[in-house]
């Protein structure tokens, strides 16, 4: 959730060209208007400003999945009026959600019996599924300690920093101290040996991440299994495993089949992925699936019986679509497998087109792994005059929409750009991608250092070093001051382009 704010006390109505014919007079931006207006211009206004949006599929920053097949469109539009929650009214939505958990519990190797059914839960994305996973946690190790008559106020878990923003919510909202391993340069991921260092007798859990957000590399979940199996013989402790599998879940099942982070070790407990990932549905969709019933607290589940019928839940939220659900289903069925590893693969090899592209530039360092989420990040080799913030923002122009941001710490004096492989993002397009990055490396290396617009601006404040009794030196106003430095800037690139034709 986005906190709101008014924008400013000047701008408070909304204005449309097209629309002037059915309304008037503007309309009020943050109050309900008094009277009604016709459809049509309704549709107009908020059309109009839609358009100002950045293009989803240009989005590079986002893991979520922007397109789907038109006929998986049809079914979300035609259940867009179901409440998910309403499961005696809509038996086979329902039904069409444990089809879903149990083909991903399968996927996830849990040690079901033949006609034994998964636990699991559709969330409206992975951090809810993390919140609830979290909070099974806490009760099974309150629950323990309680047996023992040992105290229960100071439960903790153990993290990376790389962590994604969702495992500090859940820390700060449900009263568990946050420990995390923290990151150096060249290792941007946990630290199996040293997350285990921190696990105490009060740690619930320890949570490792099948696709780290920053760089997507997954983490070594067997060494942190078979170190905390250590641990816990050695201690009689019994700290468990979450796999927070957001991004890798439908990644590592289809193209790193041998490799072991899910249920395939004993001491995972529950995992979570989204399904508006790589599951390759629109934004709305997570799921979370536990090892078995005693994974699960009967206390956290809940039953209702005022919608028509007995039915248990266990959510943080009530009421919501079933259109995800559907689409999730649709896309289990329709890809298959074998649809899945093609996808997958193919956004691995675009990946590989654009991450040997930017390599052929001779300007940056490849801070993300081969194996992992088939993305990029990098960071410039040379940043001194100008940064990766600087060629984050000259690409919007060319429509791209590509973050730069520092690491946590200890590693937070390196800073990344990072660009996300989705099932749209083609090789065409990252050809295109790495053209546009070089234009925009020449056009930066024809201005000025932002070093030496800095220099500029200090020298507003070089009055106050003058000695009593010299002359004083007029202060220029901040409009002075940018209007000296766009004409440095304009002479500068001139030079450029009489010398070598940059343009």
């Amino acid at each position: 959730m986005v906190l709101s704010r008014a924008v400013s006390q000047s701008d408070v109505s909304v204005h449309s060209t097209f629309a002037s014919r059915y309304v008037r007079t503007s309309l009020p931006r943050f109050t309900m208007p008094d009277n009604s207006i016709p459809k049509e211009a309704a549709y107009q206004i908020i059309n109009d400003e839609l358009m100002l949006d950045g293009n989803p599929r240009l989005n590079l920053a986002s893991f979520v999945t922007t397109w789907m097949e038109p006929e998986c469109d049809k079914l979300i539009m035609s259940s867009i009026n179901k409440n998910y929650v309403d499961m005696d009214e809509y038996p086979v939505t329902t039904e069409l959600q444990n089809r879903c958990v149990n083909m991903i519990a399968h996927l996830f190797n849990a040690p079901l019996g033949e006609s034994e059914a998964a636990v699991g839960v559709g969330t409206v994305g992975s951090s809810e599924a993390i919140m609830l996973a979290g909070l099974a946690f806490k009760r099974k190790w309150q629950n323990r300690r309680r047996a023992q008559g040992l105290p229960v106020d100071k439960p903790n878990i153990v993290t990376g920093a790389n962590v994604q923003v969702c495992w500090e919510k859940f820390a700060r909202y449900f009263e568990v101290e946050l420990k995390e391993v923290k990151l150096r340069e060249g290792y941007y991921v946990m630290d199996p040996e040293k997350a285990v260092e921190l696990v105490d007798e009060n740690t619930i859990c320890v949570a490792a991440i099948l696709g780290s957000t920053l760089n997507g590399e997954f983490e070594d979940v067997k060494l942190l299994n078979d170190l905390l199996v250590k641990k816990n013989e050695e201690t009689g402790w019994d700290t468990p495993i979450h796999v927070d599998a957001a991004s890798g879940g439908f990644i590592a099942p289809f193209l790193y089949p041998e490799l072991e982070w899910d249920f395939r070790l004993p001491l995972v407990k529950s995992i979570n992925v989204s399904g508006h990932k790589y599951g390759l549905v629109y934004a709305g969709i997570g799921w979370v699936v536990w090892r078995s019933k005693d994974d699960l607290p009967d206390e956290l589940i809940f039953h209702i019986n005022y919608l028509g019928a007995d039915q248990p839940t266990f959510t943080l939220n009530f009421s919501k679509g079933s259109s995800q659900v559907i689409a999730q289903y649709y896309q289990l069925i329709r890809l298959g497998y074998e649809g899945y590893r093609n996808v997958m693969e193919n956004c691995t090899e675009n990946m590989m087109v654009l991450k040997e592209g930017l390599e052929k530039t001779g300007r940056f360092n490849i801070i993300s792994k081969d194996q992992g989420v088939p993305l990029v990040a990098f960071s410039l080799k040379d940043n001194h005059a100008h940064n990766e913030f600087e060629v984050s923002d000259m690409l919007r122009r060319f429509g791209w929409i590509v973050p730069a941001y520092t690491m946590p710490p200890d590693a937070q004096h390196i800073t990344v750009l990072r660009v996300v492989i989705r099932e749209d993002f083609s090789r065409t397009l990252a050809e295109r991608l790495v053209n546009d990055i070089q234009k925009v490396l020449n056009e930066l290396d024809a201005l000025p250092s932002k070093l030496l617009t800095a220099k500029m601006a200090v020298t507003q404040d070089d009055n106050d070093l003058v000695p009593p009794g010299s002359p004083v030196i007029a202060k220029k106003s901040a409009l002075e001051m940018q209007r000296e430095i766009t004409t440095i800037w304009k002479k500068f690139v001139l030079d450029r382009k009489k010398t070598n034709g940059v343009c």
